[in-house]
């Protein structure tokens, strides 16, 4: 049958089918805030009714400006359920690009937390909201100029669903912006409805019905991965931990709320393995809790550490272009019987393509074998990965003549189809003529017992042309030296890949979804001048 593969019928599904399901919400003074997904639902088609009786029409933007939480998740689908564009704003940019962004998508109204006010106050006269729509988390008093949400949505009627078409846009998501400006990603209904399908599986994401799902990664970005749409359509529990991000606090609701599967990246990881190795029996957890690591690559001491505690580690890769997950691992049949350190290198690599989606690795002699050491520029393609960029057209070469997404990250993919990204293509080391992998040098120093973080960068050199600089973060109450630090590489790289300095820092920038700024690095260290060695 010709079914159209729409938000539509995962919202009412949700609504049908488990309607006793628990959605907890951690509010801004940290209690708890519990209701189940008939309230969801119910909620969910009165904002939609709302926006529709403010003006809303088809295809228009609604932007968000919200933590992670159950208002947000109403927004999640009252919005494209009405017909709009879901336009989440990254609260943890600066507030010139928020309004850029803003701005460029044309988004027309905005539903924003009280507790970020704040922050809109630094945009709203550079932005053009039609409304602004106060979401009263913290029980503060909403601006005349401003619509309160609790009121808004009390008022409406339930929603008028259009007639919706699985190729209308339901979702929207600008990058990170680390090479320029941000670009718009426009997420279909479509895209999205296959995407949850595909991280469903259990292979994959293995989400389900019996799974109480906390997504640390924030839904401001790139949709928290996906984890919302797919939970929702597995009517699975939904856990949100609010602004509160400390291990701490993560740690309380993974127990409180018997968590089985969370998501985020290295940094919130690395403060819950830390906090967990401080006290390590105050903790209880859902025997086999799985962790989706993904925006860098977990070091393989990583997924090890948290083995110990009985917490399974999961590798995934993607881009705001690929919805965003394109790649997860998981040990395929017969590779579980390989010896312990073949099989913890196998799991630190951003794993196998989620049905749909091909990958390749090209050089400038063509596809890369699959043979895990020739490198390429990574490619993908499927019916998530986006075919332009919103109102840009200068962007274009991102795509290969064949209709390939042309990655920016450097990979390798071995015989069993696991694909390796060794560094992106402005962060790879060229000495003497050869590649060295800054994300391999990191990995094995974030491995060794007194480093908290590290970043490789190259700088200049005379005589090699680049030469890679190691920038340490050490761990609290630690001393480790230069030379200590170059003996735990030795036994594990050629001598020409070894570090020629290690400078030692208090922390390493990050862009507001957690990744290294080594653009800013490069900078600091540009008049370094490297030893010949």
């Amino acid at each position: 049958m010709d079914f159209p593969l729409t938000l539509a019928h995962v919202f009412e599904r949700a609504g049908r089918l488990f309607p006793e399901s628990e959605i907890v919400s951690r509010l801004p003074d940290k209690r708890l805030h519990r209701y189940r997904y008939r309230d969801f639902v119910r909620r969910a088609r009165a904002l939609g009714g709302a926006l529709q009786r403010l003006g809303l029409a088809p295809g228009e933007r609604v932007a968000t400006l919200m933590w992670n939480h159950y208002v947000h998740l109403e927004a999640y689908f009252g919005v494209p359920c009405a017909g709009g564009v879901l336009h989440t704003l990254n609260l943890r940019l600066a507030p010139d690009d928020i309004a850029y962004i803003a701005n460029h998508a044309r988004d027309r109204f905005l539903i924003v937390d009280d507790v970020l006010l704040p922050l809109y106050d630094k945009i709203r006269v550079s932005t053009n909201f039609e409304k602004v729509i106060v979401v009263p988390l913290s029980g503060s008093s909403v601006s005349p100029r401003c619509r309160d949400y609790e009121a808004l949505i009390a008022e409406s009627a339930p929603l008028d669903p259009p007639v919706m078409d699985e190729d209308d846009p339901a979702g929207m998501c600008y990058t990170s912006g680390t090479t320029g400006r941000p670009k718009g990603v426009i997420y279909s209904h479509r895209a999205i409805v296959l995407h949850s399908l595909a991280t469903a599986t259990v292979d994959y994401l293995g989400v389900s019905n019996r799974d109480s799902v906390c997504p640390v990664v924030p839904m401001f970005h790139v949709n928290a991965w996906g984890l919302p749409f797919t939970a929702v359509m597995m009517g699975a529990k939904l856990v949100f931990p609010g602004l509160h991000l400390d291990a701490e606090s993560l740690l309380d609701l993974y127990q409180s709320e018997q968590v089985t599967l969370t998501a985020g990246v290295p940094t919130i990881w690395a403060d819950i393995l830390q906090a967990i190795e401080r006290e390590p029996s105050r903790w209880k957890f859902t025997a086999g809790m799985r962790m989706v690591v993904g925006g860098a690559a977990p070091p393989e001491s990583m997924i090890r550490a948290f083995d110990e505690f009985g917490l399974q580690v999961i590798h995934g890769w993607g881009m705001t272009e690929t919805t965003p997950v394109a790649l997860v691992n998981y040990l395929k049949r017969g590779l579980e019987s390989a010896v312990a350190d073949e099989r913890y290198a196998l799991r630190a690599k951003q794993g196998l393509p989620l049905p749909f989606v091909e990958v390749r690795a090209m050089t400038g002699q063509g596809e890369a074998p699959w043979n895990g050491t020739t490198m390429g520029e990574l490619e993908v393609r499927g019916p998530w990965v986006a075919a332009g960029y919103h109102d840009l057209d200068s962007e274009s070469d991102k795509w290969s003549e064949d209709g390939w997404f042309r990655t920016g990250d450097i990979a390798t993919i071995d015989a069993h189809g696991y694909v390796k990204i060794t560094d992106r293509i402005k962060d790879l080391v060229k000495s003497g003529g050869e590649w060295i992998s800054s994300v391999d040098l990191e990995n094995a120093l974030a491995g060794h017992p007194k480093v908290a973080e590290a970043a490789v960068i190259a700088v200049p050199h005379a005589k090699w042309g680049e030469r890679p600089l190691a920038v340490i973060v050490l761990k609290a109450g630690t001393i480790a030296s230069a030379q200590e630090l170059r003996g735990h590489l030795e036994p594990k790289f050629a001598r020409f890949w070894l570090p020629d300095r290690f400078e030692f820092v208090d922390a390493i920038p990050r862009t507001s979804t957690g990744k290294m700024m080594k653009a800013k690095l490069r900078e600091r260290f540009k008049e370094w001048v490297n030893r010949e060695r």
